[in-house]
């Protein structure tokens, strides 16, 4: 029998996890979006089997929270008596310290089983337009099992490894929130403070991979970022602190004309990034 999987919120990811899990078969994929042309054009292109209703709800062996994570906790609280004793929840949200306790504590009130999930996948640019099912081959997929039991961890691994990731982390969501604020929040900040360069709009002709490689993600969805950026902002701005110190020590040896100084800081950083193999 199919596993029934609903998705709140039919974006990038959670779009990109219903056409997975259309593709790989073994499930049947309910979507809910708050947008009727996102529903209708994910039930056009077959990325789900029907648009979900709280009768949908109660069926879900697998509900999908792909939301902000206020909005993860907002829809949970108001749908709670339709999800169903043992039935596994989850969420895609680049944060954890913040929403893992308020969604473990409905989950005991409710009786459903919470698991943090965050799919290390993603693009640019956002929406279901922008959704694709392999979007997840080879990426990590990072497990915030909030007290679940071992077997509801091991449920989600499972159906994480069918649906293209390479492998699972488990972590904390201390842990998650101080990595995250240093691989993928601290690059989106520097990514848009970098762009604002007045020579930035002059950039065509002189530019090629540099400035794509730190541009790139500045195309940012500022609603959501601002989110997560204020509901981690501990971690980033530990990592935003030690950045800045670095690039100070940089540039003070620059303005001095010190090279053995600023020959020094180069070499630590490309021996750094050797030795991580990469």
């Amino acid at each position: 029998m199919d596993q029934n999987i609903v998705i709140v919120g039919l974006g990038l990811i959670g779009g990109s996890l219903a056409k997975a899990f259309r593709a790989c078969g073994g499930f049947t994929v309910t979507g809910i979006d708050r947008d009727g042309a996102v529903l209708r054009k994910a039930l056009e292109t077959g990325a789900i089997d029907r648009a979900g209703s709280e009768e949908d709800i109660r069926l879900a062996d697998i509900l999908y929270l792909c939301l902000y994570p206020q909005a993860d906790v907002d829809f949970t609280r108001e749908h709670r008596k339709a999800i169903r004793p043992g039935c596994l929840v989850t969420d895609t949200c680049g944060i954890k310290s913040w929403l893992c306790p308020r969604m473990t504590a409905l989950a005991k009130e409710s009786g459903f089983v919470f698991v943090g999930g965050h799919p290390m996948a993603g693009k640019e640019k956002n929406g279901f337009d922008q959704s694709d099912g392999t979007l997840f081959r080879g990426a990590s997929y990072i497990l915030v099992p909030c007290g679940a039991p071992h077997r509801d961890v091991e449920r989600l691994e499972a159906v994480a490894l069918k649906l293209g990731f390479s492998g699972t982390v488990e972590t904390t969501p201390e842990e998650h929130d101080r990595i995250i604020a240093f691989t993928s929040q601290l690059p989106h900040v520097l990514a848009c403070a970098y762009v604002q360069s007045p020579q930035c709009p002059k950039h065509r002709g002189f530019s090629a991979g540099s400035y794509r490689d730190v541009s790139r993600v500045a195309t940012i969805n500022e609603t959501m970022w601002t989110e997560l950026f204020l509901e981690n902002r501990s971690a980033l701005v530990k990592e935003l602190d030690t950045l800045t110190g670095h690039i100070t020590e940089i540039r003070d040896a620059i303005a001095s004309g010190n090279a053995e100084a600023l020959s020094s800081l180069l070499r630590k950083g490309r021996l750094i990034k050797e030795a991580l193999g990469e």
